[in-house]
């Protein structure tokens, strides 16, 4: 495993993460017990970070994080986790009021339950699980999670970029304001390596790059049945509902075909083209078994990325909002 800079907090994390959304339930899959052996076998590997929300599965998945963590006694595991707003602003307004979405009594209730549920007395990394870019203006909840840090509720201060708007992102890199910014960045979702990663030189937040396999479609493994297969109301049957999932299938042959010269599989060439941004500190794809942790970790062998693919995978990026 290599490591990273996590910004200006004096932090090294492993360039791939562990994200946690799966271990909530909300994709279905293992127990409890099973996604605990998982997060242990990626300590042993050299995983370092996780990243969780109090959000997935209502809060089972910083329940079994917080189990694994405190089972583990050979390293220190950085925990980040995330507080929703009060009210989710709607996916078509682009420019939503922060006001109101995070209040003082709200961050303080979900902080403390935060604590109860990973069992620990201060948060590694705490995130705002949407950001929107009236923040910069509307500074309530930076005074109160900066009056938790000051009580040792908290160590960093984090966000979580509203689904696919990455220059959400840009000004609150440029004013510093907080320590990370996690953002979709992936092989359709390339935006964020034209603005957001360039906005501070000087100041660089750490960039915790979220779906690096696209929330599946990226790993190659899908076919026509695979929609068929997913239970009702799960996180994929939900983002590729309609008409999105044989849009993202012909997509997906074609970056196959694109990268089959140069890469063994897919979810290769899409984990390396997430890890090959030096401003990205960490990728955090789900991981459900102990296999997947190794396939994964396997790309994070700091060998470049082909410059003559990169320069055709351009003209693959393809912007979309799932939750429109």
């Amino acid at each position: 495993m290599r490591y990273r800079a996590f910004g200006g907090t004096g932090w090294q994390v492993s360039e791939v993460g562990f994200g946690a959304w799966q271990i909530g339930g909300d994709w279905g899959g293992a127990s409890d017990a099973e996604s605990i052996r998982t997060l242990h076998h990626a300590f042993e590997r050299g995983i370092n970070f996780v990243d969780t929300a109090e959000m997935y599965g209502k809060g089972r998945s910083e329940t079994v994080v917080g189990q694994a963590v405190r089972q583990w006694r050979q390293g220190r595991i950085y925990v980040a986790t995330k507080v929703q707003p009060t009210v989710w602003p709607s996916p078509d307004e682009e420019r939503p009021p922060m006001r109101g979405r995070y209040p003082a009594w709200h961050l303080r209730t979900a902080v403390e339950a935060s604590l109860r549920r990973l069992q620990v007395e201060r948060i590694d990394l705490l995130q705002l699980h949407c950001w929107v870019a009236d923040g910069v203006t509307e500074l309530d909840w930076l005074e109160t999670l900066n009056a938790l840090r000051l009580e040792g509720k908290l160590d960093q201060i984090g966000v979580s970029l509203r689904d696919y708007r990455p220059d959400d992102g840009i000004e609150l890199a440029r004013l510093g304001l907080v320590s990370s910014q996690q953002v979709i960045f992936n092989l359709f979702e390339q935006r964020p390596r034209d603005r957001l990663f360039r906005a501070a030189p000087d100041h660089p937040p750490a960039f915790i790059a979220r779906v690096p396999l696209d929330s599946g479609s990226l790993t190659g493994s899908w076919s026509a049945a695979t929609y068929a297969g997913w239970p009702a109301g799960s996180g994929p049957h939900q983002l590729f509902r309609g008409d999105r999932f044989a849009e993202t299938l012909a997509r997906v042959e074609r970056l196959k075909q694109l990268c089959a010269p140069y890469f063994a599989t897919l979810a290769e060439a899409a984990m390396r083209f997430s890890l090959s941004v030096p401003e990205v500190s960490t990728v955090i794809p789900g991981m459900h078994s102990p296999a997947e942790v190794d396939t994964n970790i396997a790309y994070a062998d700091g060998a470049p990325f082909p410059e003559e693919l990169l320069a055709q995978l351009a003209a693959h990026s393809w912007p979309r909002n799932y939750y429109q």
